[in-house]
């Protein structure tokens, strides 16, 4: 066997169709750059539609495969309308990413009801809803890819935390419910969580220098994460090399997590 042939064996996702939420801008993006680079298919799902076609154009100017689907994930219905147009479309997902997310920060006595809705909506709804529709599927043929987008706020609060941090706690919950119920039958699903990155959700971190040069200390790095740092973690993760891997929550953070 040839160095390409066991590498296509371990990571090449030839032949695989993704859908990843928020897969137009941030973290998600990237993702889904990694995934149709590795040789998937993609279909990116999030609610901006130039941002849409924008990410879509990239993905085909670099020799990927991409398409686009348009919906408010914090809308059930708009949701589901759109789950069934990707399956229409382009048949059912092989690999299923959820990387969209939104983050209010206000102190926790500032919350308000219509943002835990919305956070909960968005960052814990729609994964699960998702994963509904398309991973007792993919158990029934009998291979197939879950991946979320945790956060440091999944194990520590810090920040104004707030409905953010219980969302993402509960996603980390997900992944182990939904790896319980699937992996006996051929789907892998974990979560990776980031370190600090550069993103519209952490834009009043890094609009800080103090605060972002304080946050870089506390990795074993030395540096704060960039969008290219999640492309391995996400194609071996997405792969055949991860079919033992799951239920899992995969720190990509320089080693912030455990300082």
């Amino acid at each position: 066997m040839t160095a390409t042939a066991y590498l296509d064996a371990l990571f090449s996702l030839a032949g695989r169709t993704a859908l990843v939420t928020g897969g137009s801008s941030g973290i998600g993006r990237a993702i889904a750059g990694a995934l149709g680079r590795a040789g998937a298919e993609v279909v990116l799902l999030a609610r901006n539609v130039e941002q849409l076609r924008a990410a879509t154009r990239e993905l085909t100017d670099a020799g990927a495969t991409a398409h686009w689907i348009e919906a408010d994930l914090g809308d059930r219905e708009a949701l589901h309308r759109a789950a069934e147009e990707m399956a229409r479309r382009h048949g059912e997902p092989d690999i299923l990413v959820h990387a969209a997310g939104v983050n209010p920060r206000p102190p926790l006595d500032e919350l308000t009801t219509p943002d835990w809705d919305r956070t909960m909506a968005v960052n814990l709804d729609a994964p699960f809803l998702l994963g509904q529709r398309f991973g007792p599927g993919m158990a029934d043929r009998g291979w197939g890819r879950i991946i979320h987008i945790a956060s440091q706020q999944s194990v520590r609060a810090f920040g104004n935390s707030g409905a953010y941090g219980v969302s993402k706690a509960g996603l980390t919950a997900l992944t182990r419910s939904q790896a319980e119920a699937w992996s006996r039958y051929g789907v892998s699903v974990n979560a990776i969580a980031p370190g600090f990155v550069r993103t519209p959700l952490n834009e009043a971190v890094f609009a800080d220098p103090g605060r972002t040069e304080a946050m870089a200390r506390r990795t074993m790095t030395g540096r704060n994460g960039e969008l290219d740092d999640f492309a391995g973690a996400a194609v071996f993760l997405a792969g055949p090399g991860a079919a033992y891997v799951t239920g899992q929550t995969v720190f990509v953070d320089g080693g912030f997590s455990v300082t």
